[in-house]
């Protein structure tokens, strides 16, 4: 949790610090003008700032809810790249404005004050608005990115008490800092931490369909270290970096921490150049007080004296320095404080006029409260009206009830087309809905998971056919509902679905090749070892390929074969002592040493070590737990392993042969797609022939790599073949995906 709480900790202390200076300057300067009775329109306006931003936090999150998942990550992803660009644009405004800050603001609150009341709320309003709403959209995607909302508020909170604490100390002139250094501390900080959002943004709108190259990862460190250690986590909530990212995310990370992280040093340093200094000009000591040469930029904007209401009314000062030229004893240089009943707009130098008559109703005042309590309801109710109304449901959408009792009442004969459902659990148990035809079991729609008493919709096509709801709760039996019949309408498109009993046939029969697997692999290993120790290292370099060819090919089961495949297979990678480590064994182990001039008895030991683990694996694995819903997994996971790792050459250890174990993946998955043919074909004839289409063009690609009992190392392909074969991977992933839904088990089965 605290991990998540550092980002929005350093966002709620940055942007309350400048929204706190902004407030200082407001009051500060009204102070100076005498027009302490102007207050509480500046604090109405800051109100009205917190509660819009409260307002938009409130919106953001009701209606990433109210969407699918697809949608969410599509809308996830915008919010956090147009958050990173918010940040950048503050941290630049706030480096290139800090010098000019308490000018500009004084000005426009002297503007405002001869304007009205309205415009001095209107002007408070829009100076904290901009940071209250940067805030809330900074740390919706944070939040969003850690997963949980408690850490990141947290941070958050405790980032704008310390600002807060901060002004006041800087107001009172108890506190001194240098907010040169600490706004370009924070602003090179928050630079990093936006380039960790956009990574995640991007990855976002990847898994949401927006982006391409969901698959296309650059690294993927998540078998190597532990996710949950305290190092991992640590850097995953401050800089978002996570285990496995794809090249987008690799790509867009640092070329934004190259191009902003240079442009704000250089900016820094452009400022941190002295000004040649102007020739001093004698004017006349009694006249208004001129503004303080910014020595550390922003430091001036609370500190200089701008935002001290006491310092500024003991000395008298008049809101603006007065002209040199004007003559040191004219009243206007030191006006007396005006009465708070009178305008504070008013010149100093006048004379008195008669007092005007009062216009009609003057007498009748409206409360004091009333101004405050409109600014923060207004948005309020504008925010509860756009979550009530303004969720991604047509007018009248149905509301049908769930329990473990009754299922579907409310439901009555659809309309053909794209229809939302509002699925309301009125039971005590979690539960399954499901939106099937109840003469084949296909299913339209479906929500996993709706938990009691709350209600989520349910989005589907609706053609002409018969429909009914069945409801499978937490521990107890389907129940369906009565079947309505529609007439009409085309385009709904139903999954029949699978049971654990569907796939029992498949998994037996996988399992039957497995066991045949190992029994081939464990001669193959005892083959290897009496290479070792009869000293033939040409034999055992051919035997090792032949050995790891068959592990290779097992791919759907390495889940299965729990600790042993650490021992079979494992890699140095996130090892203490890497290739030398002493717990680096299996074949990349004896790899290393094949083909880095070990000796053959160096190489006994660790053989020997790998067929004992492969003859435990064998005895173990009858009585090892297979789930059935990893075959689908495992029709896109093992191809996927093999782009990340084999076609890139991250797992040789010296052999050069990746695309001999790329080769025995495929294999491996075409084994697995044999015994899932049938279910494939029931649902998705056509799908199963580009799959098979796929395979045959990824083997061809394969097989010219291979000549004469050798394979082609990865990097020794030229540019375009290795281009073909990452493109044809890539395609195949892409027809393969829609297998682990296509065949998930369902309990409406």
């Amino acid at each position: 949790m605290w991990d998540d709480a550092f980002p929005s900790f350093l966002i709620g202390l940055r942007e309350g610090l400048e929204a706190g200076l902004i407030v200082s300057i407001l009051v500060a300067t009204l102070v100076r003008a005498g027009a302490k009775s102007r207050l509480p329109q500046v604090w109405t306006g800051v109100l009205a700032a917190i509660a819009l931003a409260m307002s938009f936090g409130a919106v953001l999150t009701f209606t990433a809810a109210s969407l699918s998942a697809t949608a969410q990550e599509a809308f996830g992803g915008t919010l956090s790249i147009i958050a990173v660009a918010f940040v950048t644009a503050m941290v630049f405004w706030m480096r290139r404005s800090a010098r000019s800050l308490s000018g500009e603001i004084k000005e426009k609150v002297t503007g405002a004050l001869a304007m009205g009341s309205g415009m001095l709320i209107v002007t408070s309003f829009l100076a904290v608005g901009r940071e209250g709403l940067e805030t809330a959209l900074f740390l919706w995607t944070t939040a969003r990115a850690a997963g949980e909302s408690v850490g990141p508020m947290i941070g958050a909170g405790i980032g704008l008490v310390i600002a807060a604490g901060l002004c006041w100390g800087l107001y009172r002139r108890v506190l001194k800092i240098n907010l040169t250094k600490f706004f370009t501390a924070t602003g090179a900080v928050l630079i990093v931490i936006a380039a960790g959002v956009l990574g995640y943004g991007l990855r976002d709108l990847q898994e949401g369909g927006v982006l391409p190259g969901k698959a296309a990862f650059a690294f993927d460190l998540s078998q190597s270290i532990d996710p949950s250690a305290w190092y991992t986590t640590l850097v995953q909530g401050v800089f978002n970096l996570m285990p496995a990212m794809t090249w987008l995310q690799v790509i867009a990370y640092a070329g934004y921490l190259a191009v902003v992280m240079t442009l704000f040093v250089r900016g820094v340093r452009t400022a941190a150049k002295p000004a040649p200094k102007p020739a001093p000009a004698p004017a006349p000591q009694s006249v208004g007080e001129q503004a303080p040469v910014a020595k550390d930029g922003a430091a001036e904007v609370a500190s200089a004296e701008e935002g001290t209401a006491e310092a500024a009314t003991a000395d008298g000062d008049a809101p603006e320095a007065q002209p040199t030229s004007q003559p040191a004893a004219e009243p206007a240089a030191a006006p007396a404080p005006a009465p708070a009943s009178e305008s504070a707009t008013e010149s100093a130098g006048q004379p008195e006029s008669a007092p005007e008559p009062a216009p009609a109703g003057a007498g009748r005042k409206r409360p004091a409260w009333l101004l405050p309590v409109a600014v923060v309801a207004v948005p309020a109710v504008v925010a509860g009206g756009i979550v009530a109304f303004g969720k991604s449901k047509p007018a009248g959408a149905p509301t049908v009830a769930v329990s473990e009792k009754e299922c579907g009442k409310g439901f009555t004969a659809p309309k053909p087309g794209r229809q939302t459902f509002q699925m309301q659990n009125t039971g005590d148990k979690t539960s399954e809905v499901y939106l099937v035809d109840p003469a084949t079991n296909a299913v339209y729609g479906e929500i996993e998971g709706l938990a009691p008493g709350t209600t989520r919709d349910l989005v589907a096509t609706i053609a002409g056919g018969s429909y009914a709801w069945r409801c499978v709760p937490t521990g107890g039996k389907a129940v369906t509902s009565a079947a309505v019949r529609v007439s009409g309408g085309s385009g709904g498109k139903a999954v029949v679905p699978v049971s654990e009993q569907d796939l029992a046939a498949p998994l037996r029969a996988y399992k039957q090749y497995v066991d045949h697997g190992l029994a081939t692999l464990t001669d193959q290993t005892q083959k290897l070892t009496d290479d070792l120790a009869g000293d033939d290292l040409d034999a055992a370099r051919t035997d090792w390929l032949t050995a790891h060819r068959t592990y290779s090919s097992l791919g759907a089961a390495y889940g299965t074969f729990e600790d042993f495949d650490k021992k079979i297979n494992g890699r140095a990678d996130g090892l203490p002592g890497g290739v030398h480590d002493k717990d680096f064994a299996g074949f990349h182990r004896i790899e290393y040493g094949l083909w880095h001039g070990a000796s053959a008895a160096e190489l006994t030991g660790p053989a020997q070590q790998l067929h004992d683990a492969v003859t435990g694996l064998r005895k173990a694995f009858p009585t090892q737990d297979f789930d059935p819903g990893d075959l689908p997994l495992r029709t896109h996971e093992i191809l996927e392993n093999t782009l990340q790792f084999e076609l890139t050459g991250d797992t040789d250890e010296g052999s050069g042969t990746n695309l001999a174990t790329a080769d025995a993946n495929l294999a491996g998955t075409q084994e697995l797609l044999n015994v899932l043919r049938p279910l494939i074909a029931k649902r998705e004839p056509q799908l199963l022939a580009s799959i098979e289409s796929d395979i045959a063009r990824m083997q061809k690609l394969l097989d010219e790599a291979h000549h004469d009992g050798t394979w082609t190392p990865v990097e020794k392909l030229d540019a375009t073949a290795r281009q073909r074969l990452n493109g044809i991977t890539g395609q195949l992933l892409e027809h393969l995906a829609p297998v682990p839904d296509l065949l998930e088990i369902r309990k409406s089965a």
